[in-house]
């Protein structure tokens, strides 16, 4: 059995985490951003020989995508420099180090899906900030994976999925745009393809459901398997009004992963358990 370390174990991917790892009787330590600043690299030092883990997963980030375009500087220490100093600390350590990236390191604009070997190109500083990080961790740890994925939704916080849910309960219509598309990803899935990865090659690993959509797509999904009446209508980007350009097709190929043989469900199929277990724990509270 193995000692981690999550940072940002608050947050709907570090809980999922957390969850998936006692299960496997590992012993587990979840850091909050109050409890853990991965910008403070006193504070992981001090951490890391307290605890002596074998792993370290981070899922800290600040991932306001308008925000990180007037707070440069809050979003370069938290996404590019905390995961340089996690990484810093693992390599002294023998440590092995998880970060989490995103589609948003890429440009958006293939007609097909990217792969771990296709070029970095991001145009918000948010994926700037991200791609900074990814290139930081690996330089200075060996043992470190990436794990890029896209659209993540989970138990406990604020996403789309739930956004849509919450929409659907005090509107008629809601507009979504259908020009932009991605693989929607449940943490719980993103979770288990963590775990199998433990014993596999460091490098980049591109982890999401299987499948992509469109934002609409994706809504009209939801109010299905809800059940709702609400009518969702399709809008292009520009009418929505994004302060910040969004990649309009990030679809990622999970072609490494399916070379180990790790497959991943489609992302219908994902979203179908989560809206269960939602309205299962909604009724039990």
């Amino acid at each position: 059995m193995m000692r981690i370390i999550i940072t940002g174990g608050d947050g709907q991917l570090g809980r999922e985490l957390g969850q998936i790892f006692k299960k496997e009787g590992h012993t587990v330590f979840q850091y909050s951003k109050q409890q853990l600043d991965i910008t403070d690299r006193g504070q992981i030092r001090e951490i890391l020989k307290r605890i002596e883990p074998e792993i370290i997963i981070n899922t800290a980030a600040f991932t306001k995508v308008d925000l990180c375009e007037t707070e440069l500087e809050k979003a370069y220490l938290i996404n590019g420099i905390g995961p340089y100093y996690l990484a810093t600390e693992a390599k002294e350590r023998n440590v092995k180090l998880f970060h989490i990236s995103t589609d948003y390191v890429f440009k958006g604009d293939k007609l097909f899906p990217y792969e771990e070997e296709d070029t970095p190109h991001p145009k918000t500083i948010y994926g700037k900030s991200k791609r900074l990080g990814e290139e930081l961790a690996l330089i200075a740890c060996e043992n470190t994976t990436i794990i890029r994925t896209s659209w993540l939704y989970g138990h406990g916080g604020q996403n789309f999925v739930n956004t849509i849910k919450e929409l659907s309960n005090q509107l008629s219509e809601i507009r979504v745009v259908d020009d932009q598309y991605g693989c929607p990803t449940y943490t719980k899935d993103l979770g288990i393809v963590i775990k199998e990865l433990i014993t596999r090659p460091p490098g980049i690993y591109h982890v999401t459901n299987s499948g992509s959509c469109s934002w609409f797509e994706f809504a009209t999904e939801i109010i299905k398997l809800l059940k709702k009446q609400t009518k969702i209508i399709p809008i292009p980007t520009k009418e929505y009004g994004l302060k910040t350009p969004r990649p309009l097709y990030s679809v990622l190929s999970n072609k490494k992963l399916n070379n180990f043989d790790i497959k991943t469900r489609n992302w219908k199929e994902a979203l179908q358990e989560y809206l269960k277990k939602e309205c299962v724990d909604r009724n039990e509270n």
